[in-house]
């Protein structure tokens, strides 16, 4: 069961947190997806992973990390030895942005204030699953969790502490991977699989 202590919004469980983002317009992205994508995954886990948004398969599936970046991420933390049941996975936005080009749904990344809009959101989310320790995928999921920019390349690989005493390691969103040229591709997995190893750490407690 979720703890019950709620999030910030008062909620006190992930099906109540479906409901209220649903109907969240407090930025316009929610108005045209075709639902919010909240997390899934074991609660109170050691790990939860953070991305940027929800993708076209996410966004009409209803469930994070279910299209081509996601079944790279399980890969990758089956790799790194952390099986993806261990761990919860979410998105820092909770609809998907786009713009159309004829037929096809192309993401867009979230704007800084669609960002923080959902960020309350988040932190519901984060006190409900109520995980020892956080990875962020990416910019934008790392600016949601650390309250500021962090330049990835930089920091990533890195453990960097939050607010609420937990640290978050940071690394690439797996769809980044994605857009590397093929024959440079296997590398830049093995450098992300080499990042998210910093965490396998917490499952040998």
């Amino acid at each position: 069961m979720p703890d019950q202590r709620g999030g910030p919004d008062g909620l006190t469980s992930l099906d109540q947190l479906k409901a209220r983002t649903m109907a969240c317009r407090e930025c316009p992205i929610g108005e045209f997806a075709t639902q919010s994508v909240i997390g899934e995954g074991k609660l109170k886990p050691k790990l939860m992973l953070v991305g940027e948004q929800p993708g076209d398969q996410e966004d009409l599936q209803g469930h994070p990390f279910v299209g081509p970046a996601g079944k790279l991420l399980t890969r990758a933390l089956e790799d790194a030895g952390i099986q993806r049941a261990q761990v919860f996975v979410s998105n820092a936005v909770k609809h998907f942005k786009f713009e159309l080009r004829g037929k096809r749904r192309i993401h867009k990344s979230p704007a800084v204030r669609e960002i923080v809009a959902c960020q309350h959101w988040l932190e519901d989310e984060i006190a409900l699953v109520q995980p020892a320790a956080l990875v962020a995928l990416g910019a934008s999921a790392a600016r949601s969790l650390l309250g500021r920019a962090v330049p990835v390349m930089a920091n990533r690989g890195q453990w960097l502490p939050r607010a609420d005493g937990r640290e978050v390691l940071v690394t690439l969103h797996p769809s980044a991977l994605l857009r590397v040229d093929p024959e440079d591709r296997e590398t830049a997995i093995e450098a992300f699989v080499a990042d998210l190893r910093q965490a396998q750490r917490l499952f040998r407690r």
